[in-house]
């Protein structure tokens, strides 16, 4: 896979920092824009392609059943894109829940009823702590996602005696192609930062660049917003930083880091 370089107006904080974004290629769009409006110059690699599932039918059958359940989840913002049905289907009664920012802004985004958001963390333990989630005992919950993700929200909404009904509405693949070009942007240091939005998303660019991985990335500083993704990175050897949630949260970060740091020609050595 080709990576794409985008350039935008000069902009002091980020003027000259080359970030690698490696968000599915739907949601890498709004990142780089942010970053490209601060100078940045983003390097686009999508580290995961989102496709439809396999079979459409267990989705089609929970849509044509909504009006049985008492709370939805929406997993991602992937979810909402492949999962979220005709708003105009959507029963008034079933309220929605979503474990970010970003997620309830695209539920936002197909007109369907505004999401309840964690207070906490903004991962399925922020959500296990909401008061709507406590006391489930009968209650049917349907869990939109992707073919795969964590047990977590699920095995405890059952354990609390919730009935919980997992829809894929999506599924995850690694790139079809490889990172030639990415790798190419990396030897000839280029790129100063990179950004991860999943721990998946990070063995999947391991895995395509090979051998040379640990060598490329480790004189990045590299930016996630969630503990999970930072300690993955730190495991590879990567110097990673924690941010706020959501592309605000990784700009901000960005912009803290590169205001104090900002990027020189010596910095990184032709590997």
């Amino acid at each position: 896979m080709k990576p794409q370089a985008q350039g935008g107006a000069a902009h002091p904080p980020l003027a000259g920092v080359g970030v690698i974004v490696t968000r599915p290629a739907r949601q890498s769009a709004a990142l780089s824009a942010r970053l490209a409006r601060f100078g940045a110059r983003p390097i686009v690699w999508p580290a995961i392609v989102i496709l439809p599932p396999p079979d459409a039918a267990a989705l089609a059958q929970a849509h044509a059943h909504l009006a049985e359940y008492d709370l939805a989840i929406f997993v991602s913002a992937n979810a909402v894109e492949f999962g979220a049905p005709d708003p105009a289907r959507w029963p008034a009664s079933l309220r929605i829940l979503a474990p970010g920012i970003g997620t309830a802004e695209a539920i936002a985004a197909v007109d369907l009823p505004a999401a309840r958001v964690p207070d906490s963390s903004f991962d399925s333990e922020g959500l296990l702590a909401l008061p709507e989630l406590q006391q489930v005992q009968g209650r049917r919950i349907v869990i939109f996602r992707g073919d795969e993700g964590r047990a977590l929200l699920g095995e405890t909404l059952r354990a609390r005696g919730a009935r919980v009904d997992y829809v894929a509405c999506y599924r995850r693949a690694p790139p079809a192609s490889g990172a030639e070009g990415l790798e190419r942007l990396l030897a000839a240091s280029e790129a100063h930062a990179l950004t991860l939005t999943s721990v998946e998303g990070l063995d999947n660019l391991r895995a395509a660049l090979g051998a040379r991985a640990i060598a490329l990335l480790s004189p990045l500083k590299t930016f996630a917003p969630h503990p999970r993704i930072v300690d993955a990175a730190r495991a590879m050897g990567l110097d990673a930083a924690e941010t706020p949630p959501g592309d605000a949260g990784l700009v901000t970060a960005l912009l803290e880091w590169f205001t104090l740091h900002p990027p020189s020609p010596e910095r990184h050595e032709q590997r």
